[in-house]
């Protein structure tokens, strides 16, 4: 098969799992083009980059793929459509709202090219009531029947896109992102030891103010202040600063940037992801990778990644339920380690990237069978 993976923003999760598929859809024999937004580079786009580069046979393109609906769309998807028409395709796999909704117009009128959409959260994400998300979500009810399948990442998602957009439609499944056995191996050595460890966007909907609100109330058995790492990048890293003062935590918690996520993995015995708001984040799936304790809370898919021990999950925006599972942990690592262990192997057989590209792969299949019918 000829395919197209076209995304917006080339970082986050959304990136990692378009870099891994493309890169096994290759493996397994595909010929995979890519297609991003030029306007934006951090060094996880450069590191996945690096990765594909000599391996995608169709190619690597960066185009001008604003964040914001409005008329540079127009000049985009004609980008799409045409690049899709030059090289070939079957699919155009497009991720996240703008990828899906390029997808669709790619491939809309064709008998032999079909579109695939993975929403990653895309518009369930915006808030009910702001003209974006209010927008943008009328556009994908507009589109329902212009798309040929939709990959969802997580049952959550499913329900989620059916409650606030409708029910598909097409052809749909849900395929959870996978690891690769890269994500189960020993960790590199530290650089630092931290009681606790945070990887992702420095933001309130990550649960970054409820956790430094818990830490600043937490000992170590021995009477001494907990402390934490805090890896991550983002408009509100101000805002989380300013907190640690407010709690007196400057000397407790070290602000380390953007950073790989096992490495900063390494540094702790201990994850913590208090979102308020998830779909299914990978960072999850790398913790849990890691044997490490992951305490989480119970949002989106999440507890679609702890499975049988769903029930560890706390109620997120709770301080006094995070501060307790912390306080535990510190209290008692050893259970915390075994606890760790049961999630990876659970998620190392239920979450793998064979699995899940292989599922994408008949998706793709389906989905050509259907509109060549």
């Amino acid at each position: 098969m000829k395919i197209l993976i076209v995304l917006r923003a080339p970082t986050g999760g959304l990136w990692r799992h378009a870099v891994d598929l493309a890169e096994t859809l290759a493996e397994h024999g595909s010929e995979v083009g890519l297609a991003i937004d030029g306007g934006f580079s951090d060094s996880q786009t450069e590191r996945g980059l690096a990765r594909l580069e000599g391996r995608m046979s169709l190619g690597i393109y960066r185009l001008a793929i604003a964040r914001q609906p409005g008329f540079a769309d127009i000049g985009a998807i004609w980008a799409i459509r045409r690049l899709a028409a030059k090289l070939g395709v079957d699919i155009v796999h497009g991720h996240g709202a703008k990828g899906g909704a390029y997808a669709r117009f790619a491939a809309l009128g064709m008998k032999n090219r079909v579109s695939v959409y993975t929403p990653h959260g895309g518009v369930i994400n915006y808030k009910v009531g702001h003209w974006d998300g209010d927008l943008l979500r009328r556009v994908e009810t507009l589109m329902l029947g212009l798309i040929d399948a939709i990959a969802f990442e997580s049952e959550f998602a499913r329900k989620a896109y059916a409650e606030t957009i409708g029910t598909p439609r097409c052809l749909w499944r849900v395929i959870h992102n996978g690891l690769g056995e890269k994500d189960f191996e020993p960790l590199p050595e530290p650089k630092e030891r931290f009681d606790f460890a945070f990887v992702g966007e420095l933001r309130s909907v990550k649960g970054v103010p409820v956790l430094l609100e818990a830490l600043s109330q937490i000992r170590r058995p021995d009477g001494s202040p907990a402390t934490l790492v805090l890896a991550g990048g983002g408009p509100e890293v101000p805002t989380a600063h300013a907190l640690c003062k407010t709690f007196d935590l400057c000397d407790r918690v070290k602000f380390v940037g953007v950073q790989p996520a096992r490495e900063v993995f390494a540094q702790s015995d201990c994850v913590v992801m208090p979102s308020l708001f998830e779909s299914l984040p990978y960072v999850i799936l790398e913790a849990a990778a890691t044997g490490k304790q992951v305490i989480a809370t119970d949002v989106g898919g999440v507890n679609e990644i702890f499975g049988p021990y769903s029930d560890r999950l706390i109620p997120a925006g709770d301080v006094q339920a995070l501060k307790a599972a912390m306080t535990r942990f510190l209290n008692d690592p050893e259970t915390g380690g075994a606890e760790g262990s049961e999630l990876k192997d659970y998620v190392r057989e239920k979450f793998n990237i064979a699995r899940m590209t292989g599922e994408v792969e008949r998706l793709y299949k389906d989905a050509l069978a259907g509109r060549k019918a």
